[in-house]
């Protein structure tokens, strides 16, 4: 009878650290959560209300959540606006890891040289999940900057010319299923869903992305796919310029010089690869 006391007391110790431990767990999902939904915001943050809206948590355990995440300086609140940001801690950590994007050292010249070319504005954008985020940014010598978004800024895939062209690399069962998780995570002053699926299924056909409506009023954009030596898409240049320097007359120029750079970028990063894997023989 003790015998089967102790092991049942056993058990249920076990069963509560797996309680504990599982709760535990959830608890750093959620954090990741909304930290992915306070990038989103970017320098503007994002209020209490579209971090519940966004994340489906309830007020009071979001609220919980931000004040945890302020404590350890990974987020941040802004006392006359009462948004919330990624604080500098996720910046500094980031710090120790600059080798995790061989793409960003491989693209950086040829992204200012194609900056210098066309004299417009050019990014270097990634997939990060459910979201595009903007890796480098080369400005050219035409007068007007268009700088549509900044550096480190997150957005949902679909959300931008860049995030179309990365949709439209993707099989085209795992493209429909993030348009879905992403339906309610769009910007109220951004696209429709609809839109992001028409432009994505032209952006298939064509091999570029064009968006006759850029970011910014006036504007307009176009993308290209960056694949590594593997022929895999790991990046996407875009292009962002005012409307008359990016109309349909110029658009064949201008996607053929950004493929020539992607074509670039892919050799050069097969280089740094390999002698990557050289030194570590």
């Amino acid at each position: 009878m003790r015998q089967s006391k102790q092991l049942s007391g056993d058990r249920d110790k076990a069963a509560k650290l797996r309680e504990d431990e599982g709760g535990s767990v959830r608890a750093i999902s959620r954090a990741f959560h909304v930290l992915r939904i306070l990038a989103l915001g970017g320098e503007h943050g994002m209020r209490i209300t579209e971090v519940v809206a966004y994340s489906g948590l309830s007020r009071p355990t979001a609220h919980r959540i931000l004040q945890s995440l302020i404590a350890e300086r990974v987020a941040e609140q802004d006392l006359a606006t009462r948004r919330y940001r990624v604080g500098l801690e996720i910046s500094l950590l980031g710090l120790s890891r600059p080798a995790q994007f061989p793409v960003r050292a491989a693209a950086e010249p040829h992204l200012q040289a194609l900056a210098d070319e066309l004299g417009d504005t050019v990014f270097l954008t990634i997939r990060a999940g459910w979201d595009s985020v903007a890796i480098d940014r080369k400005t050219g010598s035409y007068p007007i900057k268009v700088l549509a978004i900044d550096v480190g800024v997150r957005r949902p895939l679909g959300v931008g010319v860049a995030g179309v062209m990365l949709l439209a690399t993707l099989p085209p069962e795992e493209a429909d299923h993030i348009c879905k998780m992403n339906a309610g995570r769009l910007p109220a002053d951004g696209p429709s869903m609809d839109s992001i699926r028409a432009r994505m299924r032209a952006a298939r056909r064509e091999g570029y992305a064009y968006s006759e409506v850029g970011v910014m009023r006036g504007t307009r954009a176009a993308a290209v796919p960056v694949v590594d030596a593997d022929g895999q898409v790991i990046a996407v240049i875009a292009v962002a310029a005012m409307a008359d320097r990016l109309g349909e007359r110029e658009l064949p120029r201008v996607v053929e010089a950004m493929r020539k750079k992607a074509a670039l970028i892919t050799l050069r990063l097969s280089e740094i690869q390999r002698a990557s894997r050289s030194r570590s023989r």
